[in-house]
């Protein structure tokens, strides 16, 4: 009896040990990823704060919110911003049609291919957007194909800056699908192309797409070289011109942006988890 007792305890003691042992790094790790957490909060926010806290000093000694009064209020901002939000439309229209195309095509039929469209989309990364303005004006600038007065050039370079963020979402999503499965199921059943695409295809991709939808909106929104050089009216373009006449306006501006970006971060979060519950269900 004794033995068996003293076997029982000493195993209980390891069990002990053992969890312990287990549970001990795992504490450790926690605190680390709170620390790197409130870190980050500190990297992000303080800037932000203080870019806040300045918009609200342009009367003196008091803080107010005349910088954004003072902002709204100038009908060049109406202008700007609304002509922002045509380009990020257009782009992202075109950006969506032509990137799920390619990357549907090169999953289902030729996924050999994939690494030089890889390739291919990370080409707006090596070159500069100068000089890629530049080769736009050159090449459309003059016969036989003049496109220098209409906004096609700038739509055009908006989508080839795109192109890596839209490509990477839209790759990502294919991915975590049966492509052939579906394409084969779709085609047995008599449907044509156009079916395929924007009621089978797309409404898998939305989290993937919407990804994708967000970082063009937020790159053509914040964009300053294309808009500039191609002399088009844009945020960008419009936030540099302020800042060089005024000193809190600009402020005031950037933190609206941030709340803009923050806001369609938020709806991509309740739309990305509407779709994943959706997904849940339809499994069940």
């Amino acid at each position: 009896m004794r033995s068996e007792t003293s076997r029982s305890l000493s195993s209980r003691g390891f069990l002990r040990s053992r969890n312990s042992t287990q549970n001990g790094p795992k504490r450790r790790f926690n605190i680390l990823a709170w620390v790197i957490f409130i870190i980050g909060i500190f990297y992000f926010f303080l800037p932000l704060f203080a870019t806040f806290e300045f918009s609200l000093r342009m009367v003196k000694d008091t803080y107010s919110f005349e910088a954004y009064r003072v902002a709204f209020q100038d009908p060049k901002f109406y202008t700007n911003f609304g002509y922002s939000v045509l380009w990020a439309v257009t782009t992202i229209v075109i950006s969506s049609i032509l990137v799920v195309t390619t990357a549907y095509w090169v999953h289902w039929k030729t996924p050999k291919l994939r690494p030089y469209v890889e390739f291919i989309t990370l080409m707006p990364f090596v070159v500069p957007a100068v000089v890629l303005t530049f080769g736009l004006i050159r090449m459309y600038g003059s016969p036989p194909i003049v496109l220098l007065g209409s906004p096609v050039l700038l739509i055009a370079g908006y989508v080839i800056l795109s192109l890596p963020y839209m490509y990477r979402a839209v790759d990502t999503g294919l991915r975590a699908i049966d492509v052939r499965t579906l394409t084969e199921a779709a085609l047995s059943l008599g449907a044509g192309w156009r079916t395929i695409l924007f009621q089978v295809i797309f409404p898998n991709l939305r989290v993937a797409i919407l990804s994708g939808v967000f970082l063009t909106f937020a790159i053509v929104m914040g964009e300053f070289t294309f808009a500039s050089l191609l002399a088009w009216p844009a945020f960008g373009p419009y936030m540099e011109e302020i800042g060089a006449m005024r000193a809190y306006t600009p402020q005031a501006l950037a933190v609206v942006s941030f709340l803009l970006t923050w806001g369609s971060i938020g709806l991509l979060q309740l739309i990305g988890r509407g779709a994943g519950q959706e997904q849940i269900a339809g499994a069940h």
